[in-house]
């Protein structure tokens, strides 16, 4: 194990909130810089970064470089976290002749984001709540805080899903159509609500929570089981669907008394998997038509006549390639106000890099662990993919947009994989990945400002941010 340096340790971090016991007061600009990675290697071929209730690895806040600069972040393979470094833009009369080249676009304009995030599920809680207090708050200040990536996006499982250590629901009294039995489980008072409070709380942005059912109590299913292929039964409209509806304005009104209020729910998590006969983990299958109409007839009035009217409804919640035939059905019956959201998996090793890839040998999409936990010693490591997830959560913002990128390229083996995008505080941000073992010489042009010359290593990934003029 060793401390990974600060490299830009000797210059004066900027001033900084830091709560006191009167309220809130400035630190001085001598203040020292963010802590550097505990790294450890566990033979995985990249490094993790090694948290406890004595010590975790912080980052500093965002600031927005002087005009004609720009700061750039890096992670790599070979071991960086997010390093910090800054440069000047280049005002030559000739762009350089690199062979990859990005230029600026700011007339394309795409869809805005509404953040990043994770999911408070029962074993992301257990996990959490297994460290001892101080080591939680590190890691829960990792993912919300201004010093850590800034998450502001969190899924909030409706009972039990397949991470969860039994199976439940709300309301598993038989034929409690008035849902008089509806109660929130120890999993919710006891564990997700509790790290939901203390992640508002360490975090300067507003999260944005949103809520998905994996499955309706067993009394409501066609199949008579919480896995399995199964529906609701009955049709759209009927006692069953208006109870499946009320279920979810009741567990919107529960989570209220915690003053915990939701931007969004979803109509259910992964539909299709409710279609798959023998599917081993818990799932309510819906057709895109069926969704269609449970939402017009029985969740979207129920939604609009609660004082929850204002909760975003989002159909889908599954695999992103089913998303142009769903996004047909679901919007040819005119309604109004929907979000589309498709959804992917999670497995990990400590270490690998290669886990920051959108692949698996399985052949399904997977996603790395950012965080993972070892309770016996009261540790927690951060993942490769957890600094990957920070080169967007923590520099784009909700409501920045997509802004288009012309590309000139003039070799075959130069490729790289990048977005830009527009800040609502009018700053630049590009994320540039390079996948190859090589390094990749590139240019970056803004006509407004001049251009930038790269060097994307093999296997990194690095976000620049420069402030466009006034």
């Amino acid at each position: 194990r060793w401390l990974l340096p600060c490299p830009h340790r000797e210059a004066p971090c900027p001033a900084s909130r830091e709560g006191t016991g009167q309220g809130v007061s400035w630190a001085p600009a001598t203040a020292l810089c963010g802590r550097p990675c505990d790294a450890r290697d566990f033979g995985h071929g990249s490094l993790v970064c090694a948290c406890s209730a004595t010590y975790c690895d912080t980052l500093d806040p965002v600031v927005l470089p002087a005009p004609g600069t720009y700061i750039k972040y890096e992670s790599s393979k070979a071991g960086k976290r997010l390093e910090r470094s800054q440069g000047s833009f280049q005002r030559n009369a000739k762009t350089p002749g690199t062979h990859f080249h990005l230029t600026l676009d700011m007339a394309q304009r795409y869809q805005k984001v509404k953040g990043f995030g994770g999911s408070v599920t029962d074993s992301a809680a257990i996990n959490i709540q297994s460290l001892s207090k101080d080591a939680q708050n590190h890691l829960l200040r990792s993912y919300f805080s201004e010093e850590g990536i800034e998450y502001n996006l969190v899924r909030v499982p409706m009972a039990s899903t397949d991470f969860s250590i039994r199976l439940y629901t709300y309301a598993d009294a038989e034929g409690d159509f008035e849902l008089k039995h509806f109660n929130l489980t120890e999993e919710d008072t006891r564990m997700k609500i509790p790290i939901l409070q203390a992640a508002q709380q360490v975090a300067k942005r507003p999260l944005s929570l949103y809520a998905s059912p994996w499955t309706s109590p067993v009394w409501m299913k066609t199949n008579g089981a919480m896995t399995g292929r199964g529906t609701l039964k009955g049709s759209p409209g009927d006692k069953y669907h208006q109870t499946w509806a009320k279920y979810f304005i009741r567990f919107l009104d529960e989570y209220a008394k915690y003053n915990l209020t939701f931007w969004a729910v979803t109509a259910g998590n992964e539909p299709t998997a409710g279609e798959i006969v023998f599917y081993p983990f818990q799932c309510l299958g819906f057709s895109p038509e069926h969704q269609r109409d449970f939402i017009a007839r029985d969740l979207g009035p129920a939604l609009a006549n609660s004082s929850h009217r204002d909760v975003q409804l989002i159909i889908l919640d599954d695999q992103r390639v089913m998303l142009p035939y769903w996004a047909q059905v679901v919007s040819s019956h005119g309604l109004h106000r929907l979000l589309l959201l498709g959804a992917q998996g999670g497995a990990g090793r400590l270490g690998p890099w290669e886990q920051v890839q959108p692949q698996h040998p399985d052949g399904r999409a997977r996603r790395g662990l950012p965080i993972i936990v070892d309770s016996s010693k009261d540790i927690f490591y951060k993942q490769p993919m957890f600094y990957h997830l920070g080169h967007f959560s923590k520099f784009i913002p909700e409501g920045s947009q997509r802004v288009g990128l012309a590309v000139s390229k003039k070799c075959r083996r130069c490729d790289l994989e990048h977005s830009a995008f527009l800040r609502p505080d009018g700053a630049v941000v590009l994320v540039v990945l390079n996948r190859s073992p090589v390094d990749v010489s590139f240019g970056i042009s803004d006509p407004h400002l001049g251009f930038i010359e790269a060097t994307a290593p093999s296997d990194s990934i690095q976000t620049f941010l420069w402030k466009q003029p006034a």
